[in-house]
Order: structure tokens, then sequence, then C-alpha cells
């Protein structure tokens, strides 16, 4: 497996916010969203079997926990990380997965709780998922929209209603993108909508949705990596 770190800290994301979390950040995306906050992980990294990063994972968390499965995009190494979700799965860690839903989810454990973040026309990668992965969701995953502006918001508006989305999984969240270089202040000053407009269109939509904010960026400085 090509691995560009692991690490442990705070859950930032997801109904899972707030939880202390193994990171395992898998090196090599696909995609290339116009706010991306991970680039450095589109090359380099180092190799590393499954063994090794079972062991680092155990190192960093000894009694089975929260591990996260990230990237870039997991699932271009899905044959490995499968192995791996399964292996962690078996010691009784609770594996959550970060995919763009863009690769086939259906090889994923049923047990994974897949985060799947579809993308959004301003990300620049809007409709890469790939609808048939909406058979592969179970009830414990959960769908991601990072917006950064109305005409996204109305894109997973629709896309929630259109699909049943709120029926089909736990969580349905909807987060304001973070300017791709923001550095220094910790606030939402730094978000490409502001959280406080999309809380509005929200609320006046009724939208079975929930507002997400990318809390480790206000815990840290929002350009500090391995948090």
């Amino acid at each position: 497996m090509q691995i560009t770190e692991i690490f442990k800290s705070i859950q930032g994301e997801s109904t899972y916010a707030g939880l202390p979390s193994v990171f395992v950040r898998l090196t090599g995306c696909n995609l290339r969203c116009s706010w991306c906050d991970s680039e450095y992980t589109f090359t380099g990294g180092q190799k590393m079997s499954e063994e090794q990063v079972f062991a680092e994972v155990q190192r960093l968390s000894a009694d089975p926990g929260l591990v996260e499965i990230t990237g870039g995009e997991p699932m271009l190494q899905e044959r490995a990380v499968v192995r791996l979700m399964r292996q962690l799965l078996e010691f009784g860690y609770r594996v959550l997965l970060e995919t763009s839903g863009e690769r086939p989810l259906a090889g994923v454990p049923a047990a994974v709780i897949k985060i799947v973040d579809v993308k959004c026309p301003d990300s620049s990668e809007g409709y890469t998922f790939d609808l048939e992965n909406l058979q592969a969701l179970h009830p414990h995953d959960e769908i991601k929209f990072v917006l950064a502006s109305r005409c996204d918001y109305e894109f997973a508006r629709n896309f929630t209603r259109e699909h049943n989305l709120a029926r089909r999984v736990h969580a349905v969240l909807f987060s304001p993108a973070f300017r791709k270089h923001a550095a220094g202040t910790r606030d939402s000053s730094h978000c490409l909508l502001d959280p406080e407009q999309l809380a509005h269109w929200m609320l006046a939509d009724n939208l079975p949705a929930r507002l997400s904010l990318q809390i480790h960026k206000f815990i840290w400085d929002p350009a500090l990596k391995g948090v």
C-alpha cells in the first residue's frame, strides 16, 4: 500500500466528529477538486505492507477504537485497503471509509461505515459520483456534500430529495468548503460559503440534513497536517 501518513487525532467531520481516531491516509487521487486541502496526498508517500499499517494502528490505539481510512482516494488501492479494513474489523476496530463514491463501493465490507463525499458542481468534479453506489449504501453510512456556493447547495438539496437520502443513510451532511490555502486564524472567515447563510437555506427548505463544520480546522491552524 502507498501511505501518506498515519496519525491519531480528533475526528473532525461526520457524525463521529469530536471522537479520538486513528487516520490512515492513502496516497493518490484521481479527482482534482478546486478546494482540495490535501493535494500533498496526490504523490509520494511510502510503501507499507498491510501488516505494517495494522501494526502502526495498534501502536497508536492499543484498545480497538475508531479508525478512518482516507486519502486521496483510498478505493484506488481497493484490493489492499479492503483486506486492511477486514483485518481491522476482525480485531474490533470501528472503521470509517472516506471516499468520493466515484469508484465502485460494492466490495467494501458491510460493517465499514462509508462516508461518501458526493462532489458538487463548483468542486470542478461535479457529477462524478457513480449512481450505482447508491445500492451499496447501508443504514449506518453517511453522505457528505462540500458546498462552495448557492449552486452547490441547490445541487445537494435536489440530490438529497431525488434519491431519498435521509431514508437510505444514517446522516446527510452539508459542509461549507474551506479555502484551499487557509492558514492562521481558526474561524469561519476561511469558509467559501458562510455557515450562517447555509443554515438559513437549510431551515428555509426544511431539509433533512445536518450542517457539518470541519472542527479540526477550528481547533488547529487550518494549514496544519497530521491532525
